[in-house]
């Protein structure tokens, strides 16, 4: 049984005789018989009114106006919105707001196609949706509805992504406006930095407010990370159409730019101007790479397994071999990650980290030990080379533990699984 049920009068047309009221009356008395026990939100999904047809002419009578509805829609929640974008949206709020996943959507046969076109856009895997046709008769006919679509058009498919993506941007930033932590030891032939959690449009509390990821197992959908994305873009100068995410499988693989793409990768380097590649983060490190001489830089992606597997001193190496940098130029920065007050590790796996330096576990004799990964990067890092003054995981709220601090970071460890995701990225000025 599904937990929510929408119903879609949004472009429904019927005439204003009394037998077409008494039969939408019947339509959703019989939908809420069927659903009310167990739905735990009931919804009708209108534009502003429903439109009236009287001789010909176009009027407006409001959804609520029509007689013996006022009381059976009590029943039921009315989103009442000028756009199909900005309406579905809102519901989704709604539905987020209760952490229903099973949907049952009520839809004329008409718009059947149309409506799912939308759901793709602004749902993710997360939940589940089944459709059932709207059938309103009146005296034995249906009120009048469109001729009966079955295939959506290119032209509009970008409609309905054109709808959506105007709505997104006309919403406000939430929790703060948007922040960016920046390292002095960067040269300004590049644009870079870390993000935090501020000045975003994903509203779910553990992916509030500024998101950077979607995935088919969180709720955010891709088109609000990228609008995310875009608010980045347009604050720092960077082109989004020339944006990379690693690809992360928590290993050592580097993705060189202008070669074949690996199917994953936690590293990435560049020597393209006006490319923008970037880590995810949320208490893994994302770790930015610099070489102002060679103009030359990197990311990478570095949790617990990727640091002991060396995917920061992967990338050095893939800088030096493909650009002819040196070490001795490298910058490297270290984003805000989980500090060693927050993760721990199962003793088998400490000890890997104990074996590379003893400093780099505290309760080493406990069953979980605490694991600092951002001290296991910098001894890997000096160790293969790279100067120490040349690498930051201090100041300018780097070091910040992300677990501790939900004000300014998403965290797994603290969240869960429907975590929020920042990034550390960096380009080459065109």
């Amino acid at each position: 049984m599904a937990e929510a049920v929408l119903v879609d009068f949004f472009g429904l047309k019927f005439n204003s005789q009394k037998n077409s009221h008494q039969a939408l009356l019947k339509t959703l008395n019989a939908i809420r018989y069927h659903h009310a026990a167990k739905a735990k939100f009931l919804c009708i999904i209108c534009c502003s009114n429903i439109s009236c047809e009287r001789d010909g002419a176009h009027n407006h009578c409001e959804l609520e106006a029509s007689n013996g509805l006022s009381t059976l829609l009590r029943g039921f929640e009315t989103v009442s919105n000028p756009s199909m974008a900005s309406s579905l949206y809102t519901i989704k709020q709604k539905i987020d707001e209760k952490n229903l996943t099973s949907i049952k959507v009520i839809v004329p046969m008409h718009r059947k196609t149309l409506l799912k076109a939308f759901i793709d856009q602004l749902f993710t895997d997360v939940y589940s949706f089944e459709f059932e046709d709207l059938q309103v008769t009146s005296r034995g006919d249906p009120l009048k509805q469109s001729t009966e679509i079955n295939v959506i058009t290119a032209e509009e498919v970008e409609a309905i992504q054109n709808e959506i993506q105007t709505y997104l941007r006309s919403l406000p930033a939430l929790r703060g406006e948007l922040t960016i932590i920046t390292s002095p030891l960067i040269s300004d032939i590049f644009l870079h930095g870390f993000t935090t959690r501020t000045g975003g449009i994903s509203y779910i509390p553990t992916l509030s407010s500024f998101n950077l990821f979607s995935s088919s197992k969180r709720r955010d959908p891709k088109v609000v990370v990228q609008e995310n994305l875009r608010r980045l873009g347009n604050a720092v100068g960077f082109n989004v159409d020339k944006f990379y995410r690693i690809k992360t499988d928590h290993a050592n693989d580097v993705w060189i730019m202008g070669r074949k793409e690996p199917e994953s990768y936690d590293g990435i380097t560049t020597d393209q101007r006006g490319v923008t590649i970037a880590a995810l983060g949320a208490d893994c490190i994302p770790i930015v790479f610099a070489d102002p001489v060679r103009k030359a830089c990197g990311v990478a992606h570095s949790g617990w397994r990727g640091t002991l597997l060396g995917v920061a001193m992967a990338t050095v190496n893939a800088m030096i071999t493909e650009y002819g940098c040196n070490l001795e130029d490298i910058i490297v920065v270290l984003g805000p990650s989980v500090g060693p007050c927050c993760f721990t590790l199962p003793r088998e796996s400490a000890k890997e980290f104990h074996n590379l330096d003893p400093e780099c576990v505290r309760l080493f004799d406990s069953a979980n030990p605490y694991v600092d990964i951002r001290k296991a990067t910098r001894i890997l890092l000096e160790r293969g080379g790279i100067l120490p003054q040349n690498i930051q995981d201090l100041n300018q709220d780097l070091d910040l533990c992300t677990s501790c601090h939900p004000d300014k970071f998403f965290s797994h460890v603290r969240d869960g699984l429907n975590f929020g995701t920042q990034i550390g990225f960096i380009s080459i000025k065109e």
